[in-house]
């Protein structure tokens, strides 16, 4: 029998016409960017949320991964296509301190490493790129990426051009064999002043993952807040991005202690988060058990920044987009759940569908990545379905109801929200076109201005809202570890329900399931966040509108 499902030279073309309709949509936000709380503005003062995949540039060729695959232009229109307004651009410090490096041709860079199949690549792909020096391909890339109202975020991965990160490859700490401070400041000082009037380059990142032996944080405060002083006296109008510790996962240290810098309104903070952060949690414990446990440990390690008022943006989060990776699945869920409620800026590592060369390998395959091995399509098309919700801020600064916020009940598993269909059924939707809920005090879901509350009569039973509020209005509590089963108890028997979304997206109340102990119970059904929005109301004259991608892949039949 033949499939529905698109195949994927259709796929990449409706990527290349969906680019063309977001180019003519979308420009970029107000600039220059800053900061206004824990929030990135524009000069307009509206939040701009950083919604990013980084794209490898620091490897031994020294340039943009996918040249040798497609045109450059090409590639940033798929950036643009997939619902990215931002691309974490990656450079090695030589690039910027050895003119030797710098002014070497793209085709004998290729060609020294042995990838004439790559070089011979890139004269079909990108003809004009070939024998440009490597500064001006990577300006080239900046250039493709302004062509598609993409943002960029310079950031400094490695001195030495390879792949990172490694504790010993002698790059990960001020004063490891090749990670000289003033080099490194001579660096940034070069790059910020190359690219102060490049409109689309907002901000800068100072290091990659700090790491190895030599890390401490007396060296960090030190050095970090010369490199931000040096960033922002060359080109005061980008963002300054701080990483922290151990891998960039810990920023434990400023809970007591703030950076000091002579400037304002400029600073963010960076974290990662991959699955295999969490170690083996998600493999061996209850999934409620290990997602409780990683949101606590990124909570104590960076998320704190927010509540304190600064910017936390996590530029680095990943996957294996293949879907057969269980703890990697657990682990993203878990992650568009806390996106979802702390409206986090965030960047997916990474773009690439391969290298020139990682590793020693040529041509290899990154799993991680958003396209595929030839970067012509979508790797995981279920995945850009599942966060084109969470590409548009839900709060912040010149939301049309930033003034009056409300509820939206979203899950994580689809990317979706909960609507209020015909009949009084909740069925999961765009989250644009979501209900506005009050969750009070007294535990209770009312439909924002009709005073009507979600109600559960009984076990499998469709969920519904009541006529009107009442003393028997069913009280919804966050229980297990993950926050994220919404659930009551039946009036009839005491019965305790969870809302849960079946294979048609029709909420329905059952019994509660992997609460506890089981690590192969998947309950993420049942996982539902929540949140705070003034995206504005649907019908109201207020509402945002907000820019849609439509479903993904565009066909009547889904990949989910």
């Amino acid at each position: 029998m033949a499939s529905s499902s698109p195949t994927p030279l259709l796929l990449g073309l409706l990527l290349v016409l969906l680019a063309s309709a977001r180019a003519a949509s979308v420009s970029l936000p107000a600039l220059p960017l800053s900061t206004a709380s824990r929030w990135v503005v524009g000069a307009d003062g509206r939040r701009v949320k950083l919604v990013c995949a980084n794209w490898a540039s620091h490897l031994e060729p020294v340039a943009a991964e996918g040249l040798s695959r497609r045109g450059v232009g090409d590639i940033a229109a798929r950036v643009a296509a997939m619902g990215f307004n931002c691309v974490r651009l990656t450079w090695p410090t030589y690039l910027a301190t050895n003119a030797t490096l710098s002014s070497l041709p793209l085709r004998w860079s290729l060609e020294r490493l042995g990838l004439r199949e790559s070089a011979a690549g890139v004269r079909v792909n990108n003809p004009d790129l070939l024998d440009l020096p490597l500064i001006d391909v990577f300006r080239e890339v900046v250039s493709a990426l302004a062509s598609n109202s993409i943002m960029v975020i310079l950031d400094n991965q490695m001195t030495t051009p390879g792949w990172c990160c490694s504790r010993t490859d002698g790059n990960g700490f001020f004063g490891d064999k090749y990670f000289d401070p003033e080099e490194w400041l001579k660096g940034l000082s070069a790059m910020a002043t190359m690219f102060r009037d490049t409109k689309n380059v907002v901000g800068m990142s100072l290091r990659n993952e700090l790491r190895g032996p030599y890390q401490n944080v007396s060296l960090w405060y030190r050095y970090m807040q010369q490199g931000a002083e040096a960033v922002h006296a060359a080109n005061p109008n980008v963002l300054v991005i701080l990483s922290g510790l151990d891998f960039d996962n810990s920023l434990s240290f400023l809970s007591p202690k703030q950076v000091k810098l002579s400037f304002t309104g400029k600073l963010v903070f960076e974290q990662h988060w991959y699955g295999f952060s969490d170690g083996t949690d998600w493999e061996n414990w209850n999934q409620n058990d290990a997602c409780g446990v990683a949101v606590e440990s990124i909570r104590t390690k960076g998320l704190f920044l927010l509540q304190q008022g600064w910017p936390l943006f996590f530029s680095e989060i990943g996957f294996d987009m293949s879907g057969t990776h269980i703890a990697d699945n657990r682990y993203l869920t878990c992650f568009l759940s806390v996106a979802a409620e702390m409206d986090l800026d965030w960047a997916v590592w990474a773009l690439e569908g391969s290298y020139y060369i990682r590793e020693g390998i040529l041509a290899y395959d990154e799993t991680y990545g958003l396209l595929t091995w030839d970067w012509y399509t979508a790797r995981n098309p279920s995945f850009i379905e599942r966060i084109n919700s969470l590409q548009s801020p839900f709060q912040g600064p010149g939301l049309p109801s930033s003034h009056k916020p409300y509820k939206v009940i979203f899950h994580p598993l689809t990317g979706l929200c909960v609507l209020v269909e015909s009949a009084n059924v909740l069925k999961l939707g765009p989250c644009d076109e979501s209900n506005a809920w009050n969750y009070t005090s007294a535990y209770e879901l009312v439909l924002k201005h009709t005073g009507q509350c979600l109600e559960a009569k009984s076990v499998g039973d469709t969920a519904k809202l009541g006529a009107g509020c009442s003393k028997s209005c069913s009280k919804w509590q966050l229980i297990s570890d993950s926050g994220m089963h919404v659930s009551a108890e039946l009036t009839k028997n005491g019965t305790r329900v969870c809302l849960e979304a079946g294979p048609d997206g029709v909420i329905t109340t059952d019994e509660c399931k992997c609460l506890t102990e089981d690590p192969t119970c998947d309950p993420e059904s049942q996982w539902f966040k929540v949140i705070s929005s003034s995206r504005g109301i649907p019908g109201d004259s207020s509402v945002l509108q907000l820019p849609s991608l439509g479903p993904w892949p565009p066909t009547s039949s889904s990949s989910r």
